[in-house]
């Protein structure tokens, strides 16, 4: 080989290099890097919407067409496409498309879907398929949620597949998780718990409903709360009264396992405290068609509506019986706990199996046996 092709054959393999070299850069590194003031004063000029940037830094507020690694604005950042890496800004990030990775905002972020976390002073809103999370001020919303929203005021999905926590309410379609809400928590299918302050709506529900208030569904065996409203469940209004003539107007509510029980009623045996309001919660044990054990623990005052108070919390174990279809009779013993500051709230029971008194001597406490005896009509 003669100089003449050792040289051209030493060329081809240089451009050859260079160009391998070039390619695997261009594959590692698709973008580059974006610094400006806001559009169009930036290293990208007017091109900014038609560019991918590896790395952006921008005063007051970015354009782009994609971003593959960090960008930041004093701002907000505008991305026409997908982002796949961290946006971080003052008030606010616009993702036209996915969003795989962070969004951080001073006030709102919106996307369109993505696999990652956002998070924001006020909300985030999505308007598509969520995997991650999303944290809000105020609210989040998403089409489908596979992961978690927390949000101060409310969330919002269609589909959640894991969980929602807001301080007011979550609205979604379908639950495969939980819901849980400083006041409501609404779904049409729920697998999973729904817990809420005061209410929980649901249609079809397969686990818990816990609400302060109420509960209502179209289906839910396992519902706790005062009221609870089962389209398939059962409602009963009954007369019952105790060994201390306490007796009560009851309402009790809820599904084929766990009731709630909500009543008003008068006391004969006192003078003063004989307005009586009784919430507590139920369950049915051994059911058949005559016969079922509901076991219940509630809270009784008696009120004069003037100056002392008598709280009563009893444990009730009632063996029930069905005299007819939508009649039931039931009676049985009960463990009461007494808490009172008045004279006739201390005289209402005899027997005490134990009493003590605080150290002022002006609250009295005791336990005590009676019994609860009653009928209901059941619709």
């Amino acid at each position: 080989m003669n100089i003449k092709s050792l040289i051209t054959t030493s060329v081809l393999l240089a451009i050859g290099l260079t160009t391998s070299i070039s390619a695997n850069a261009q594959n590692q590194m698709p973008g580059k890097m974006h610094i400006g003031i806001v559009y169009p004063l930036s290293t990208n000029g007017t091109r900014a919407p038609l560019d991918t940037n590896n790395l952006s830094f921008n005063l007051i507020g970015g354009v782009s067409a994609a971003e593959r690694g960090f960008a930041f604005a004093g701002l907000s950042n505008v991305v026409l496409h997908d982002s796949k890496g961290f946006l971080f800004s003052g008030f606010s990030n616009h993702v036209i498309k996915n969003a795989d990775g962070g969004l951080f905002a001073g006030f709102a972020n919106t996307y369109g879907g993505g696999n990652g976390f956002a998070f924001a002073g006020f909300s985030n809103i999505s308007s598509g398929s969520v995997k991650g999370a999303q944290f809000a001020g105020f609210a989040n919303v998403a089409k489908d949620m596979n992961g978690a929203q927390f949000a101060g005021f409310t969330n919002i999905a269609k589909n959640v597949t894991a969980s929602q926590f807001s301080g007011f309410a979550n609205i979604a379609k379908d639950v495969k998780g939980s819901q849980l809400a400083g006041f409501i928590n609404t779904a049409k299918d729920v697998k999973g718990s729904q817990i809420a302050g005061f209410i929980n709506v649901a249609k079809k529900v397969k686990g818990a409903q816990i609400a302060g208030f109420m509960n209502i569904a179209e289906s839910s065996d396992f519902p706790i709360g005062i009221v609870n409203i089962i389209k398939n469940g059962e409602k009963s209004i009954g007369v019952s009264t105790t060994e201390n003539l306490t007796t009560m107007l009851t309402f009790r509510s809820g599904g084929r396992v766990l009731y709630g029980i909500l009543g008003v009623g008068y006391n004969f045996k006192n003078d003063k405290e004989v307005y009586a309001i009784e919430a507590g919660f139920g369950a049915h044990f051994f059911q058949s068609k005559s016969f079922r054990l509901n076991t219940e623990l509630t809270a009784t005052t008696l009120e004069s509506f003037k100056d002392g108070e008598y709280f009563n919390t009893s444990l009730r174990v009632l063996p029930a019986l069905k005299i007819a279809k939508f009649l039931e009779i039931y009676a049985g013993p009960s463990l009461n706990y007494v808490n009172t500051n008045t004279v006739e709230g201390k005289a209402l029971n005899k027997h005490y199996i134990s009493k003590w008194q605080n150290k002022w001597g002006n609250d009295f406490q005791g336990l005590y046996v009676g019994y609860t005896g009653g009928i209901q009509v059941i619709f």
